[in-house]
């Protein structure tokens, strides 16, 4: 028996999923139950009637899991996988930060710790950001962790002032103009796609600009068949096998998440066998964190 078919037969005996992030590699995503953006994947972690989630992603993702998801098992394959963006604003900072301005608003970027989200008064992920800052009453928002999408969804919702956390996405921080330049001057006519995680002037050069969801969305309509993607490189393998009719060229080889590709499948097979790298959160923090992420998912 191969150890994706162990996998399979062990999920159904005990009753669980698999939830894969598109970041992940090709293998992981063949062998989960769903595969999503971080919104699609917390909707999925409220909604099933599995016994335990093994969360193929990175520590972040798999406390918000454990935060709607309480009477669950939620399982980490690899306890090293983190989120580097989620460590760079801690909740006391963010305590001084609202004393400093205490008409502003809070809204708390998905990737951070439940620290962080328990002292944020709205979470958000890429996909409803804007959405999320328009629905609030609040004319001077707080945007943490990640400066990047903060400025984006300031683009588009101009009439709100915004305070910047410094924060950013190594990975996509790691997508330089000069390396949609060099992939234009090889495929001229192709368009670029890129995430809001990305800075300012990969945004200004874009055709596009999305979540990961809203890229891929976005490539199942457009009638251009050639998309240089400026987001991590597990968005190809979805993108191609949604869209066999269209070429997508990574922007750079070094636009890989470590923390992402930490899940194996061996790794999947063991915390499914033994029950390890349980993921829980203190339920003080999770409460207060849980009121966070459902404002969110009711206005998403």
């Amino acid at each position: 028996m191969s150890i994706q078919q162990t996998i399979k037969t062990l999920c159904q005996q005990k009753n669980a999923i698999i939830l894969a992030h598109i970041y992940q590699n090709s293998e992981i995503q063949d062998i989960a139950d769903f595969v999503g953006d971080s919104l699609d994947l917390s909707r999925k972690a409220a909604d099933n009637k599995a016994d335990i989630i093994v969360f193929c992603g990175v520590r972040f993702m798999a406390e918000t899991a454990a935060i709607l998801s309480p009477q669950k098992k939620v399982l980490l394959p690899d306890l090293n996988a983190d989120c580097p963006m989620a460590r760079m604003a801690t909740a006391e900072a963010v305590r001084k930060k609202k004393q400093e301005h205490p008409a502003a608003a809070v809204v708390c970027y998905v990737n951070s710790t439940v620290e962080l989200k328990a002292e944020s008064d709205i979470c958000c992920t890429s996909s409803n950001a804007v959405k999320v800052v328009k629905s609030l009453t609040n004319k001077e928002i707080i945007f943490v962790p990640d400066q990047s999408l903060g400025y984006y969804v300031s683009t588009q919702v101009p009439e709100k002032k915004f305070i910047f956390w410094p924060g950013f996405c190594p990975t996509h921080h790691r997508i330089f103009i000069q390396d949609i330049n060099r992939i234009k001057k090889l495929y001229p006519d192709a368009k670029v796609a890129a995430h809001p995680e990305c800075t300012k002037d990969i945004l200004e050069a874009a055709d596009f600009v999305g979540s990961t969801n809203q890229i891929i969305q976005h490539m199942k309509m457009t009638k251009d068949n050639k998309w240089i993607i400026a987001s991590e490189n597990g968005m190809l393998y979805t993108l191609q096998k949604h869209n066999p009719d269209k070429q997508f060229l990574s922007v750079s080889e070094l636009a890989t998440c470590p923390n992402m590709k930490m899940t194996t499948l061996p790794k999947i097979l063991e915390v499914l066998e033994q029950e390890t790298n349980r993921i829980t959160v203190e339920e003080n923090i999770a409460k207060k964190a849980r009121i966070c992420i459902e404002k969110m998912l009711r206005i998403a």
